[in-house]
């Protein structure tokens, strides 16, 4: 297990974190979540060793770490620069953990050939980290820190430089490496698809602080105020001021029609996006903007008329001083 308790860590005048507490549980993977500037890469260079909390204490595996030196910490981390060393052979860089360990070249022979084979990278061994594609190269840092069998992983934004494709090949890669190994991962991103494709917990950053700490499912259907209602989800939630409340929608919760409807309101196309597998319809009621999800073959120009109405099972209440979900 790995367990923060009242992680706090100031720069100046600012609060990058302020009094975090989570934990994970063996096995699981847990992803830092939020805007740039939320504390969640602070956070993880805390985990790491690599910034010192300025009160609170961190605990891996029954062990207070917080104020151990990061090499001792028994942790791997993979960065957003793959940070492979480029005069060596890519079973020279997988290998170098072990090396500096002083593990018998025989054994780090071995040990790094069954990492690359897992990983696919068994015919690159010989090549330098120039001659790799990014996604190749990310790889190749996943591995060197696999082979240490540590405690932790900690992966900071690790596919933020990888085009969209590659990107969602690598999070499938990660996944299903996360639940061959059973190794505790912390992930930073502020890419909410990673979030909700790779995680058992996402933990949701604003201000240094936590807003919501759960699973994928009750952090998209239940958020616990605005702020993560609007944050997760692409589109995001429609939020609807009321008298003493707000109210929230998602896109694909509200119905739409082309004709009218009885008991449906009425509005105006603003505009509408054809995604392939979807259209997004933004439309106007003339007090709101709002955005809904339809099938594929929905069409409508600027100014269209439609019909719409909210599956009321489906509205989320906000208290409108807090944001606070009620």
């Amino acid at each position: 297990m790995l367990a923060l308790t009242n992680i706090t860590k100031q720069f100046g005048s600012r609060r990058a974190v302020d009094s975090v507490s989570l934990c994970a549980n063996g096995g699981e993977f847990v992803v830092l979540l939020g805007p740039s500037g939320c504390g969640k890469s602070t956070l993880l260079r805390m985990i790491a060793g690599l910034e010192k909390p300025d009160s609170g204490s961190i605990q891996l595996a029954g062990r207070d770490i917080t104020n151990v030196e990061a090499r001792d910490r028994d942790i791997a981390m993979v960065f957003q620069s793959y940070a492979l060393y480029p005069h060596m052979t890519i079973a020279e860089n997988i290998g170098y953990p072990l090396k500096i360990r002083k593990q018998p070249p025989a054994q780090i022979a071995d040990e790094v050939k069954k990492v690359a084979a897992r990983l696919g990278l068994s015919n690159l061994l010989a090549n330098r980290p120039r001659q790799l594609s990014g996604g190749e190269r990310q790889r190749v840092a996943l591995a060197r820190a696999i082979i240490r069998r540590p405690k932790a992983f900690l992966m900071d934004e690790p596919l933020s430089n990888l085009d969209a494709r590659l990107r969602v090949e690598m999070r499938a890669e990660l996944k299903h490496l996360q639940h061959e190994l059973r190794t505790i991962t912390v992930y930073v991103t502020h890419d909410q698809a990673e979030a909700m494709t790779l995680a058992h917990r996402i933990a949701v950053m604003r201000d240094g602080k936590i807003q919501q700490y759960d699973t994928p499912a009750n952090v998209y259907h239940q958020p616990a105020n605005t702020f993560v209602a609007q944050f997760v989800g692409s589109p995001s939630m429609n939020l609807i001021e009321k008298p003493d409340e707000m109210l929230g929608i998602r896109p694909e919760d509200i119905e739409l029609s082309l004709t009218a409807q009885p008991g449906w309101s009425s509005a105006r196309i603003y505009v509408t996006e054809e995604m392939g597998n979807e259209t997004i319809v933004v439309f106007s009621d003339g007090s709101a903007q709002l955005t809904a999800r339809a099938p594929a073959g929905f069409r409508a120009d600027f100014e269209t008329p439609v019909w719409f109405r909210f599956r009321p099972e489906k509205l989320h209440h906000f208290d409108r001083s807090t944001g606070g979900r009620r």
